[in-house]
């Protein structure tokens, strides 16, 4: 197990980092922690994830983000040289010092949003770069039919828009349903009924409705929204279309083939949606399986409110408390059919 003996700058042991992040219900705290085991420093604790193996240092200071929960059994420390480097340990791996009393996650949330940090998050809208996905899935219908010139080969297309926390899901789903969709057989679940322009945009920006994603996004995701059938998935587009018209996607399309860094991702959000917005989303990498090449496979979208109407995608982000794990630090802009 490799350990990481990057300590951190002085400055950083007392500063107050008020982040939350779209996954979990975690509370904001302060302060740092001197590592007394070398415990595993996981991205995830349900899944007990931790790419490249990290382990705390064992007398090392660790800047803390968060803890999973009130009582804590997990804190979420920033571990330098990790990929990602927030990561959560056990609280009984090292001693808290300089700590603030841990706050609900929407304590104080109309204060932070004044102030320009956002307050909750209530959804996340999660975009996908289709020809990494297809890179990894090269079976699956939509991909075997993309092209250099259709949409998706240029532009982001929508995985889905998921109401938060993550365990509100299924509402009102008869158990058969809920059964057919967690073992993918989404062609046996309940049509989505929208009307011919809807869906018709639907099928250009959700390519994977070829293998009944949007059967599968409504079934999980939809059906707690909140809206229609046709007022969620209309909400969904309007905001890909702000995505698709900003100069996000044009760094994206000025990329193809090479790679692009979160930073520079970051940047493209505060150009097209506020300063600030770059900080309410996380991008996600995928491997090549023929290649091992690190692509930029999506990007996951904070927002605070309701999608309903016309309300812009800028709104939405800067409404919301910015995420904590940003994700991974670069990757390839895939092109449709690369290898």
């Amino acid at each position: 197990m490799t350990t990481l003996t990057n300590a951190l700058p002085a400055v950083l042991l007392a500063a107050a980092v008020m982040l939350t992040t779209p996954a979990s219900a975690e509370v904001a705290m302060s302060g740092s922690l001197t590592a007394s085991r070398a415990c595993p420093a996981l991205q995830s604790i349900r899944k007990k994830t931790n790419p490249g193996d990290v382990a705390l240092d064992v007398g090392t200071t660790y800047a803390v983000v968060a803890a999973n929960k009130s009582p804590a059994d997990h804190y979420l420390l920033v571990v330098p040289g990790a990929d990602p480097e927030r990561r959560w340990v056990e609280t009984s791996c090292g001693s808290l010092s300089g700590a603030a009393a841990a706050a609900p996650r929407d304590t104080g949330a109309e204060e932070r949003k004044s102030a320009g940090q956002g307050g909750g998050i209530d959804a996340i809208l999660a975009i996908s770069w289709q020809p990494s996905f297809c890179e990894t899935k090269p079976d699956k219908t939509e991909c075997r039919t993309q092209t250099a010139d259709r949409f998706d080969a240029t532009h982001f297309t929508l995985h889905g828009l998921w109401p938060q926390p993550r365990s509100n899901a299924y509402c009102g789903v008869p158990e058969k349903d809920v059964t057919a969709d967690r073992t993918g057989k989404w062609k046996k679940l309940p049509a989505v009924r929208l009307s011919a322009a809807t869906r018709a945009e639907l099928d250009k920006v959700m390519p994977g409705t070829r293998s009944n994603l949007e059967r599968h996004e409504w079934t999980k995701h939809g059906t707690c929204y909140g809206l229609s059938m046709e007022d969620y998935f209309s909400s969904a587009l309007n905001l890909m279309r702000d995505v698709n018209a900003s100069p996000v996607q044009a760094l994206f399309a000025r990329k193809l083939g090479g790679e692009v860094t979160s930073g520079e991702v970051a940047a493209a959000f505060d150009a097209a949606f506020g300063k600030g917005a770059g900080a309410r989303i996380r991008m996600s990498c995928a491997e090549d399986p023929s290649t091992g090449r690190r692509m930029v496979g999506e990007i996951t979208i904070a927002l605070a409110g309701s999608a309903a109407g016309k309300r812009g995608l800028g709104d939405l982000m800067l409404a919301a408390a910015p995420t904590a794990d940003r994700g991974c630090p670069r990757g390839v802009v895939d092109g449709a059919g690369a290898r």
